[in-house]
């Protein structure tokens, strides 16, 4: 129900269009009819009537023509607009050079694409901006706006530093459209801006190569950094993780933030945790490098256990060798 306000004029458009196609038949009906008298002159009024009846079937015929190319162009503009379901790298733009990607990412955000439904993941500079709203910032001052709740993403630069910062899930309605992301930070004060998704490049291109170095690696102990996206931003995994490496068989070891953590699910199998005391801690075997990899935890910190959907990606270019 997010962001749809951009679909909605998208549709108004094509009516539009549809309508001033209709009026200029009307128009030109209008002239034949008159062409047609004028030149009838004293003719029988029935002779006047079958050229009247030639012209309105003509033009009759005209406009459902033209319905049928409206319609054909718009389906396919719709079809030509659309991706497929998978997991794109696209640019995100916005209005405000305060609002904008973290520059680790060049400009860019993660778009998954699952039946027809599109989202972007942004990693930002910081943990200022506390939550987004599709829509206007009147509306989501609003009581029971529906606000989009952040990830903690752990960021790594250029010079191998790292950093946490909050990243946000934001549903797109269309591609190289505007549409209205509302935010708000820690002044509390509700801000509009209008944002875009363009540029879509399938990642699975750029992850293969990364796939087929990370396969070499030897037997061993070693840290990778991931990032981390899903669930309300309560709870987050500690990056870098450990991870170690037998037989060409990668296993992460993975501290949550929470002790209230009782099983995870990964790749259909349920792991438990490898500890008794402080926080929950669980070894998972790495199915994917450069790719997001849906996992599950289950959290007892509510009045009933639930079962979390979460989406963790492993960067193979941050594997390194673990200290001794």
């Amino acid at each position: 129900a997010y962001c749809s306000s951009n679909r909605a004029v998208k549709e108004y458009e094509r009516i539009e269009r549809h309508n001033m196609k209709n009026r200029r038949i009307a128009i030109l009906f209008s002239t034949l009819l008159l062409t047609a008298a004028i030149l009838s002159g004293c003719s029988e009024e029935n002779q006047v009537q079958e050229s009247s009846e030639v012209i309105e079937t003509s033009v009759l015929e005209t406009a459902s023509e033209a319905e049928s190319e409206t319609e054909s162009s718009s389906a396919a503009e719709d079809k030509e607009a659309e991706l497929e379901d998978g997991v794109y790298s696209v640019k995100f733009d916005t209005d405000s050079s305060m609002f904008h990607i973290n520059e680790a990412y060049d400009g860019r955000g993660t778009l998954t694409v699952k039946d027809g439904e599109m989202t972007i993941h942004i990693t930002l500079p910081s943990q200022k901006i506390l939550n987004l709203y599709c829509g206007l910032a009147e509306d989501a001052a609003k009581d029971g706006a529906e606000l989009l709740q952040p990830t903690t993403d752990t960021v790594t630069y250029s010079d191998g530093t790292t950093e946490e910062v909050y990243g946000f899930d934001v549903p797109v309605p269309a591609l190289d459209e505007e549409f209205d992301l509302a935010l708000i930070g820690t002044k509390g004060i509700w801000y509009d801006h209008k944002v875009s998704v363009s540029e879509p490049q399938p990642v699975e291109a750029e992850s293969e190569s990364e796939d087929s170095a990370a396969s070499t690696l030897e037997d061993g102990a070693y840290t990778i950094e991931f990032t981390m996206e899903g669930g309300s931003g309560r709870a987050s995994i500690v990056s870098p993780a450990a991870i170690t490496v037998s037989d060409g068989v990668m296993t992460a070891k993975l501290e949550w933030s929470s002790e209230n953590y009782d099983y995870m699910i990964v790749d259909g199998e349920k792991y438990l945790p490898v500890n008794t005391e402080g926080n929950s801690v669980f070894e998972v075997p790495v199915t994917a490098l450069d790719e997001p990899v849906t996992v599950i935890g289950d959290t007892v910190a509510m009045s009933q256990p639930h079962e979390i959907e979460y989406i963790l990606t492993f960067h193979s270019d941050t594997v390194k060798a673990a200290e001794n």
